[in-house]
């Protein structure tokens, strides 16, 4: 069979091999678990500790920055704008085995979800960041940061 004057077997690369060959380069130029920008989308392992080379120090550091970004947005951002942020540090913070972050990242999306914008979402924040900081991660702890979201949500 010809295509465009020259049989498929003389061609230097089929279209297969190609896809092959693009997929190797790509996956060897970006890590796995790594985006486009260099950061790491999966910092804890499976069991929710993280991992060897990430301590939690890193963990909490790169949480608060990811925080006082959206502290500075959030009064002129959309909700809509604000949660796939949330959902973001939400997922760190569970594969990290920050629980009480995780509890008050699903109150502060509960929060967007009501229509919470603007300067109401800094409180909010303020309470994620303590979260993130909170040295226990204990059933305890994610209690009382889920008290502390129920009388704010509740107005």
């Amino acid at each position: 069979m010809k295509e465009s004057g020259t049989p498929r077997s003389d061609r230097s690369i089929s279209r297969g091999a190609w896809r092959k060959a693009a997929a190797k380069s790509t996956a060897s130029a970006v890590s796995p678990g790594v985006n486009h920008v260099g950061r790491n989308l999966h910092p804890a392992g499976e069991d929710g500790m993280a991992e060897a080379g990430m301590d939690i120090a890193a963990i909490k550091a790169d949480l608060a920055a990811r925080i006082a970004a959206l502290d500075v947005r959030a009064p002129y951002a959309r909700a809509c704008e604000l949660a796939p942020d949330i959902d973001a540090i939400r997922v760190i913070a569970h594969r990290s085995g920050l629980n009480p972050a995780v509890t008050v990242a699903h109150f502060l999306d509960s929060a967007l979800s009501r229509g919470e914008h603007g300067m109401l979402i800094h409180g909010w924040l303020s309470l994620l960041g303590d979260a993130v900081a909170c040295e226990r991660q204990d059933v305890a702890a994610c209690d009382t940061f889920a008290a502390a979201c129920s009388v704010r949500l509740a107005g």
